[in-house]
């Protein structure tokens, strides 16, 4: 086959496999992830308990673990050594009850202690093939449980599914966890994900024999932090010895525990989600027009040497990121950054973390392309060298003309 060929058929598989993904989560009403800045906090536990919660509530809903590295879930349900089915074409999730199914990488781990290596790319890879492949079917909720920091998989999912409704991000209350939340937190809004609001776990001890809650990592430092950052809050869950033998033994305390404490704060922290605006009818999803601008956004990197468009993306010396309404044709603002050391696989990364979904070049080699298409992000190549404002008005108004790839290895 051709290496013309080839491209055409990566970009028919490319466009496929887009269409697949947007089918497969067009039939979920809501997606949600579940973050911590910090690991320790908890928050594996935090993801079962609200997705069981909400099942509890009779809505329909889907728990998907990314934690590569050490997945938890399967733990916490009792689903260890269970592996899911096929029909042929899509993977079938584990029914734990009904209302609530559930994924993990864990399941696809021939032995639970297997230890996972892999790198970003690798990661992107499986977190799609989990997103396209899973066969969900209609959903209310899908919540996404995370590794601890705002690596690969958060940013993979948050790039893949540009429809997100928000994060969930768990801290405790204590001064180092909630330094590495404010991290967390502003990469939500560097890749434009709504912090849905913050929940403070461990946020006090509840006393064995007399019920009264101990602080023993203090309190209240989630809430007043959520206040600063501005986003907002949604409970304490305080500790209870019962949450450590619930998870121990694979059995969702909100369930076998509905009437404690911390059970209720539970049914608190999920009562916002609940209300959510926007729900969908007959498994589609509808958006409000404060919704359907930000569809409409997208963030383009050109990148610049001595003011113009640069032949070789590699050799700029700055990106122009300019922030575009497409649907109306308007810039809505530029940023111009100095280009970091160029090194293999960085600057698809480094433009990812920005938010950048467009790159438009005068020439990129093949690899360098496929490693952009793995942070998710779209390549034109074949641009002139031009004003890099006039290059975004050509985009915009599907004008833009594309010559050969100057830069084609």
């Amino acid at each position: 086959m051709s290496e013309e060929k080839n491209k055409a058929a990566e970009s028919l598989k490319a466009i496929t496999e887009s269409k697949e993904l947007a089918d497969r989560m067009g039939k979920i009403k809501h997606k949600i992830m579940v973050l911590s800045g910090k690991g320790g906090v908890g928050k594996s536990t935090v993801a079962a308990n609200i997705a069981v919660t909400l099942a509890l509530e009779g809505e329909k809903v889907g728990l998907l673990d990314t934690d590569f590295h050490g997945p938890s879930i399967p733990t916490l349900l009792n689903l260890e050594g269970r592996h899911p089915e096929s029909d042929g074409k899509t993977i079938l999730p584990i029914d734990f009850s009904e209302g609530l199914k559930v994924m993990s990488i864990g399941f696809l781990l021939q032995n639970k202690d297997d230890a996972v290596i892999w790198r970003g790319p690798m990661k992107m890879k499986v977190i799609k093939q989990l997103l396209t492949e899973v066969n969900w079917g209609d959903l209310d909720y899908l919540i996404i449980d995370f590794p601890p920091g705002t690596g690969d998989e958060p940013l993979s999912v948050a790039q893949l599914i540009p429809g997100m409704d928000g994060a969930v991000i768990v801290t405790t209350p204590q001064n180092l966890s909630l330094n590495d939340v404010k991290k967390c937190i502003n990469f939500c809004r560097q890749l434009n994900v709504p912090v849905l609001g913050v929940v403070e776990n461990m946020s006090g001890l509840v006393c064995p024999n007399c019920k009264m809650i101990i602080n023993v990592f203090k309190t209240g430092g989630g809430e007043k932090m959520a206040e600063e950052m501005g986003v907002p809050f949604l409970g304490k869950i305080p500790i209870d010895p019962q949450i450590v033998e619930a998870s121990d033994n694979g059995e969702p305390f909100v369930y076998h525990y509905g009437k404690t404490e911390a059970a209720k704060a539970f049914a608190g922290v999920v009562q916002p989600l609940l209300q959510m605006e926007g729900k969908a009818e007959s498994g589609i999803k509808t958006v409000s027009s404060k919704e359907e601008k930000k569809e409409g956004m997208h963030k383009i990197a050109i990148p610049v040497v001595e003011g113009h468009l640069s032949a070789h993306f590699g050799h700029c010396e700055e990106f122009s990121i300019f922030d575009v309404d497409l649907e109306n044709k308007k810039i809505i603002g530029q940023e111009k950054a100095p280009s970091p050391p160029h090194e293999p696989g960085l600057l698809p990364r480094w433009l990812a973390e920005k938010g950048v979904n467009v790159i438009i070049a005068g020439g990129m080699g093949t690899q360098a392309q496929q490693l952009f298409a793995e942070s998710g992000i779209t390549v034109s190549v074949g641009a002139s060298a031009d004003d890099p404002e006039k290059v975004i008005i050509s985009y915009m108004n599907n004008a833009l003309e594309l010559g050969g790839n100057t830069c084609d290895h």
